[in-house]
Order: structure tokens, then C-alpha cells, then sequence
């Protein structure tokens, strides 16, 4: 059986595998599975829904808050929120259930549902796996005062914005910034942050219409934020995506700042700051080999996950760790934050700009990117990749030839039947090279 959860809730085509009914199903599950489990003992019960702005948004919200009042759970409405602020006021108003609506840095005919515990942490796998298979099952239902009470939450752009600009230790005034919004769940919170800690705020695609989310525009399109970063002379650029979990950055000369130098910038800070647990940051084998050897240079050790921040969240609860993140912009502050945040991780940045008076482009100067390329090899059986000898003879072939100025990553497709191979090196030409000498291998070995 195909399971429902992904490594980031459910999420597909919105009204297509995401319909109302299963909206609502889900919902009723989660709170017979929460209830059965003790979270809701002693006290009525309560959740927390938030939501992108995407237009399917509207009815599976409406669909999730009738499955839930319907098991007896009281609902308080978010709004469009970012997914942090999903988490935080999940924690900060005591709530049992946080939920979020959104398919984050995807496409707007896709939606999402995420469900969170108490804290507003990600629910365990075993209650994911519970909630599925408790899907439709026969149940009593509540009645007469039994039944969930539906409110809205007037203050909870304006709570998440407290919360952020709480964790700013250096006026920000004087600093121009450009922030993309995506579009997104962020439109309005984003620039009231930034703007309520000092900075003079350009907000950009900042005008949601259900449709828009994520077009052409955000961290997976950074021509518009470079563009206009050039354009108003501002100091540094932001882009959130559709739910503002993750951020990428661009300096004053349109110049992209990626997560794993957002990354260095942040512990560098954090280990003057004595606030760098272990002087250990968490990240995964997707990063820059760059990043590697500048924190390493630093005395900063460097602990690699599986791809996915929810491997990077595992590791950082396991040591305690108060920082990890992805290339992709996916930066989490354990301190403040229990998930990636995207206006928390630029509201850290340029606290460290003012801190130091340094330009971003002096910050992420700390590291070197080695060139990267990746390339997707398809129509292979990926499940001799790791065992094929052939293969891993070329690999460590060339491993050896690139020495410690590069390295070697073969990556098996998580859906398809597909090996990535990532390859870095001193230069682009040599690392080109290189992965297409084994690319080639990979096909003429692993060719179904």
C-alpha cells in the first residue's frame, strides 16, 4: 500500500488526489488517533489551522476545520500564515493540534496538509502510520455541546511578528532590503517583521490572488529578486517560497547568496555568540563541499544528514544542536524556531550585518563554493547503484583523481527510476568531466 505521508505531510494535486473528502477523513483520523493517545486528556481539546495562499486553500481549510469540529476538537483559524508561524503558535497558545495547507515551494495546482503536535513539532512516523490506517473507520460522534466551537485568530500575523523581531539583537535601521515574497503565505507577515525590526522594506511579489503563488517569482526564480535588488540599490535581497520555510539571499550586486553560505554566516555568529551547541552545525551531503572546509577551518564540526530537513531535525534533536539547514534555503534555529523559517533566517542575517557592519557579500566570503554538477541519469535499476562493482570502482577512480579538492555523490531516486550524480571540483570543466564519464557509467551498468 502506498502510504499517504511524505517526508512532509500529504501532498498532491489540490481537488485531485487532495480532495475535500480526504481533507476531512484525515482530519477526523488524526483526532481519534491524538485522542486515543492521551494528548487531548484531561481538558477539551484544541487546534491551530493556518494556510498558504493558494486558492484550494479555502476548501480544504473549510474541510479540515468540519472534520475536526466534528470529533469534538475547538478550532482556532490562522489565516494565511507561513508554516513557522503555524509551528510557533501551535507552541505559544498551548494548542494540541497545529495544521498547516500548503505545497511549500510548489506549483499552485498542488496542495498540502501538515499536521503538527503539541510544541509544533512534526508528528512521529508511527502516528502518520496510525492516522492512515484509522482513515473512515466507524466512529461515535459527538453531539449537542460535544461538537467543536470554530473561532478566528485575529492576532496571529502580529504574534508571529513579535516573536521574530524578538530574537533581533541590533537595530537594523539604516539596512535597505528587498524581500520576495513568493506570492505567498509570507506577503504580509515577511515585510511587517523586517519592517517592525528597522530595516526600510521592498517588498515584492507580495500581492497574492489565489493563483500566483510561486510563479516565476521566490526562491526557486531568483531573477526577479535580483533584478530588483540591482535596480533599488538596496543593501541585500531575500526570497522566501510559497510558505516561507526556507530563504535564499542575494548581495547588492545581484550576486546569489545560497543556503549553505546563509548556513556559515549563521554559525559563525552563533559560535561568537557562545550559542553554537558543540560548535556543531548540522547539514546534509547535498552541501558544498566549500561550506565543509570553512567551517572545518573554522573549528566548526559539521554533521551530514540524508537529504530532507526532516533528517536534518532528527540530528539536531538527537545532539541537541541549535542549528541545521540545506542548500535550498532551509535554515532552522532550534532556539527559535521548531521547523525552517524563512523570515527568521533573514532577520538573523542582517542582525549579523549590523552586528558587524559587513555586507552580506563580505559574510558568505568566509566560504568558497566548489563548482557542482548534477546530473540525472534515468531508466536504471537504482537498487544496484551501491552494489554494482564496476561502478563503484569508477567512483572510487574518480574520488582519487579528484583528491580533497572535490568529491563524489551518487544519490538513488527517492520515486523514479533514477540515479543523480553529483559531482565538485576545483573547476566546472573538470567537474562537467567527470560526471559525465560516470553518468555514462551508470547508464551501461544500470540500464533496465
Amino acid at each position: 500500500m502506498t502510504r499517504l505521508f511524505g517526508t512532509d505531510g500529504v501532498r498532491g494535486l489540490a481537488n485531485g488526489l487532495l480532495t475535500a473528502e480526504l481533507a476531512l477523513d484525515l482530519s477526523v483520523s488524526a483526532a481519534h488517533v491524538l485522542a486515543e493517545r492521551g494528548t487531548f486528556s484531561g481538558h477539551r481539546p484544541f487546534a491551530v489551522v493556518g494556510r498558504d495562499t493558494r486558492i484550494s486553500g479555502q476548501f480544504l481549510e473549510a474541510a479540515v476545520v468540519a472534520g475536526l469540529a466534528s470529533a469534538g476538537v475547538d478550532v482556532l483559524l490562522l489565516g494565511e500564515l507561513p508554516t513557522p508561524a503555524v509551528a510557533h503558535l501551535t507552541g505559544s497558545l498551548g494548542a494540541d493540534l497545529g495544521v498547516m495547507l500548503s505545497a511549500s515551494h510548489n506549483a499552485m495546482p498542488d496542495n498540502g496538509i501538515k499536521f503538527l503536535s503539541r510544541g509544533g513539532v512534526k508528528l512521529d512516523d508511527a502516528i502518520e502510520v496510525a492516522i492512515e490506517e484509522r482513515l473512515r473507520e466507524p466512529w461515535d460522534r459527538p453531539t449537542a455541546g460535544d461538537v467543536g466551537r470554530v473561532r478566528v485568530h485575529a492576532t496571529a500575523i502580529e504574534e508571529y511578528a513579535a516573536h521574530l523581531d524578538a530574537t533581533v539583537g541590533h537595530p537594523l535601521g539604516g539596512l535597505k532590503v528587498v524581500l520576495d515574497c513568493a506570492h505567498g503565505a509570507a506577503s504580509v507577515a515577511g515585510p511587517k517583521a523586517l519592517r517592525d525590526a528597522g530595516a526600510d522594506v521592498v517588498a515584492i511579489c507580495a500581492e497574492p490572488d489565489g493563483l500566483n503563488i510561486n510563479d516565476g517569482c521566490g526562491s526557486t526564480h531568483l531573477e526577479v529578486l535580483q533584478k530588483a535588488v540591482v535596480e533599488h540599490g538596496a543593501d541585500v535581497g531575500f526570497a522566501l517560497d510559497g510558505d516561507a520555510d526556507r530563504c535564499l539571499a542575494v548581495d547588492a550586486a545581484g550576486n546569489v547568496v545560497d543556503g549553505d553560505q546563509i548556513l556559515a554566516i549563521l554559525a559563525l555568529a552563533l559560535r561568537e555568540r557562545g550559542e553554537l551547541h558543540d560548535d556543531t552545525v548540522v547539514a546534509t551531503v547535498m552541501s558544498n563541499l566549500g561550506f565543509v572546509q570553512a567551517m572545518t577551518a573554522a573549528g566548526i564540526a559539521v554533521r551530514q544528514t540524508a537529504v530532507g530537513d526532516r533528517y536534518v531535525l532528527e540530528e539536531m534533536k538527537a545532539g541537541s544542536y541549535t542549528l541545521g539547514g540545506e542548500q535550498s534555503g532551509h535554515v532552522i534555529m532550534s532556539e527559535h524556531a521548531t521547523t525552517g523559517d524563512g523570515i527568521l533566517t533573514a532577520l538573523q542575517v542582517l542582525d549579523r550585518m549590523a552586528a558587524t557592519g559587513n555586507s552580506i557579500a563580505d559574510l558568505a566570503s568566509v566560504m568558497v563554493r566548489l563548482p557542482q554538477v548534477l546530473v540525472n541519469v534515468p531508466g536504471v535499476d537504482k537498487a544496484r547503484a551501491a552494489t554494482d562493482e564496476v561502478l563503484l570502482a569508477a567512483v572510487a577512480e574518480a574520488e582519487a583523481e579528484l583528491g580533497g579538492n572535490g568529491r563524489v555523490l551518487l544519490r538513488p531516486s527517492g520515486t523514479e527510476p533514477l540515479v543523480r550524480v553529483m559531482v565538485e571540483a576545483a573547476t566546472a570543466d573538470h567537474a562537467h568531466a567527470v560526471a559525465g564519464r560516470l553518468a555514462d557509467v551508470v547508464r551501461e551498468r544500470l540500464s533496465l
